[in-house]
C-alpha cells in the first residue's frame, strides 16, 4: 500500500472517538479546511463542501420562491442603535457580538455589530416598505454569513465563529397568518431534512425559556446524532408585535385604522451539514445521498491492455447517456491508478453508486453498480441505464433514511422521576421523554449534573399530556405537570 492509499483511509472510530473520527472525515474528504493561526473558529469551506450547501440551497429557495419569498440582501454591520431598539436580542447575544469600532484610520461615532442575526436590520426596511394591508404578507429572505463570537472549540459546520445560512422574514395582518407561516417553514425544513438529506427529525418548539431573544413562540426540528446527541436543525419563529412595536412596523387596515403587524423569522444553517455528515458517514469516509452528492455516479472502467479499446468506448457512452439525463457523473478513466485505489477514494468521497465495467460487461451488455452505503453489488443491463441509475438512487437514499430512522427510533425513552432521566442519559443518550411542569429550575437541575437540557416541548395538539384525565408529575421536582419535555445532549 502506498502513502497516498494510506492517507485515504480514516484511523477514527465512528462510535468509540467520533468527535476526532468527524474531523477525519471533514478533512480528508475535502470538506472543509481549519482558518488561519490565530482566527480560532474560522474555517474556510472546499469546494467539495460548498457543492453540498448549494444543494441545500437550491432545494429551500425553490421551495420559498413557490410560496412567495422574495431574496434580498441587507447590510452586515448593524448599528448599535438599531440593535438596541429590540432590547431582548441586544441581552440575547451581547455575550457572542463583534464589533466593528475603526473604519480605516477613523474612529467611528457609533459602534457597529457584524451581524449575529438580522431581525433589527430587516425590520426599519420592511417598515418603509409596508404602509397598507395590501403590501402584506410581506416575505423577504436572504443568504448570508453570520458571527457569533462563541467561546467553543470548532467543529466545521456544528461550531464555527462565523457561518453560512439563510434568514427570512415576514411581516403580516394578523397573528393568525403569522403562525401560519411559522408553520410553513417549519414543514420546509422538516421536508429538507428528511426528503433531501435522508435525516428523520423530531418537531415541537422550544420551552419558553429558550425562545429566541424578543419571540412569541419559537418552533424546531431536532436530528439526532448516531453518538446520541441532538442537533437543532432548523428554527421558525413566532416573533408576534415586539419587533413591529419596536420598528413601528404598521399598516392601514381595510377601515384605514393603523393597526401593528406580527412578524416571523425563520433560518436554518450549515450545521445541517453536520448533521449529514455525522448521521450517513462510515469508517470508510464520506456518506451522502444521491439528492445532495456533487458526483452522484463514478463509472471506474476496468481493463488489461488487450481491452483498453472497447472497455473505455463502452465507459464513455454510458457516461453520456447519464449526463444527458441530467445525472452527475464522473468517468473516472486515471491510467495511473488502479482500481482499487479509485474504489476507495470514491467511496472516501461519498459518492454514492459507482459503475464498474470490465471487458464481462462489455461483452453481456451489462453494468455492475455498487451501492456506496452498504457495498451491495448488483448486475444491471446496460439498456436503459438513465432509468436504472435513478432506480437505485432510490434505493440508497432509502437505505439511508432506514439506517438515521432505526437510530432514533430506538433512542426515544420514557422516564419518570429524576433518577431515572440521569440514568438513562448517562447511559444511553438520545431522547428522554418525561412530564414537566414548565418551570425551568427542573430543566437547570438536570443540566447542571448531565450537561442535558430541554431540546423540545411537543405542540400542544400533539402532546398527549395535555389530553389526559389523570394527574401527571413533573420528572424532575414532582408537582403537577403542564407539559411533555424532551431531555437531550446536545450539539
Amino acid at each position: 500500500m502506498t502513502d497516498d492509499e494510506q492517507e485515504l483511509g480514516i484511523t477514527e472510530s465512528k462510535s468509540h472517538d467520533t468527535g476526532d473520527w468527524y474531523a477525519e472525515v471533514v478533512r480528508k474528504a475535502g470538506l472543509a479546511s481549519y482558518g488561519p493561526e490565530g482566527m480560532s473558529g474560522f474555517i474556510v469551506t472546499r469546494p467539495r463542501g460548498y457543492a453540498l450547501w448549494e444543494a441545500v440551497q437550491n432545494a429551500l429557495d425553490a421551495e420559498f420562491k413557490d410560496t412567495g419569498v422574495q431574496n434580498a440582501y441587507f447590510p452586515m454591520f448593524i448599528p448599535e442603535s438599531y440593535l438596541e431598539r429590540e432590547k431582548e436580542v441586544v441581552e440575547g447575544f451581547d455575550p457572542e457580538v463583534a464589533w466593528v469600532t475603526q473604519g480605516g484610520h477613523e474612529q467611528l461615532e457609533e459602534r457597529l455589530a457584524v451581524r449575529p442575526t438580522s431581525e433589527s436590520i430587516i425590520a426599519p426596511y420592511i417598515s418603509q416598505w409596508v404602509r397598507s394591508h395590501r403590501d402584506l404578507p410581506m416575505r423577504v429572505n436572504q443568504w448570508c454569513s453570520v458571527v457569533r463570537w462563541e467561546a467553543t472549540e470548532t467543529k466545521p459546520f456544528f461550531r464555527t465563529k462565523e457561518f453560512l445560512w439563510q434568514e427570512g422574514h415576514t411581516a403580516h395582518e394578523t397573528s393568525e397568518g403569522a403562525w401560519e407561516e411559522t408553520m410553513l417553514r417549519l414543514d420546509q425544513y422538516e421536508s429538507l431534512y428528511e426528503d433531501v438529506l435522508a435525516i428523520p427529525v423530531l418537531r415541537g418548539q422550544k420551552p419558553p425559556h429558550d425562545t429566541f431573544p424578543g419571540a412569541k413562540t419559537t418552533t424546531t426540528v431536532e436530528a439526532l446524532m448516531p453518538d446520541g446527541k441532538s442537533v437543532q436543525g432548523a428554527t421558525s419563529h413566532h416573533l408576534g408585535q415586539s419587533f413591529a412595536e419596536a420598528f413601528d412596523i404598521t399598516f392601514s387596515d381595510a377601515d384605514e385604522e393603523e393597526r401593528v403587524a406580527h412578524t416571523t423569522s425563520w433560518g436554518v444553517s450549515w450545521r445541517c451539514l453536520g448533521a449529514l455528515i455525522m448521521t450517513h458517514s462510515d469508517e470508510q469516509g464520506l456518506v451522502l445521498p444521491p439528492t445532495v452528492a456533487p458526483t452522484q455516479v463514478v463509472i471506474v472502467p476496468i481493463w488489461q491492455s488487450d481491452t483498453h479499446e472497447e472497455v473505455l468506448e463502452y465507459a464513455e457512452g454510458v457516461a453520456d447517456d447519464l449526463e444527458d439525463a441530467g445525472v452527475r457523473v464522473e468517468l473516472d478513466d486515471r491510467d495511473e491508478r488502479n482500481p482499487g485505489f479509485k474504489f476507495n477514494e470514491h467511496e472516501l468521497n461519498g459518492v454514492p453508486l459507482r459503475i464498474e465495467i470490465g471487458p464481462n460487461e462489455v461483452e453481456d451488455g451489462e453494468l455492475t453498480l455498487v451501492h456506496r452505503p452498504d457495498g451491495e453489488s448488483i448486475v444491471e443491463d446496460r439498456e436503459d441505464v438513465s432509468d436504472t441509475v435513478e432506480s437505485h438512487f432510490d434505493e440508497v437514499y432509502a437505505k439511508l433514511y432506514a439506517a438515521a430512522e432505526e437510530t432514533l427510533d430506538g433512542a426515544v425513552r420514557e422516564a419518570d422521576d429524576r433518577a431515572e432521566i440521569l440514568g438513562t442519559l448517562g447511559r444511553h443518550g438520545g431522547y428522554v421523554e418525561t412530564p414537566w411542569c414548565g418551570d425551568e429550575d427542573c430543566e437547570a437541575e438536570i443540566k447542571e449534573q448531565i450537561a442535558a437540557e430541554i431540546v423540545m416541548v411537543p405542540f400542544e395538539d400533539d402532546d398527549e399530556l395535555l389530553g389526559t384525565d389523570h394527574e401527571e408529575t413533573c420528572g424532575v421536582c414532582g408537582d403537577p405537570a403542564e407539559r411533555t419535555a424532551y431531555f437531550a445532549k446536545s450539539y
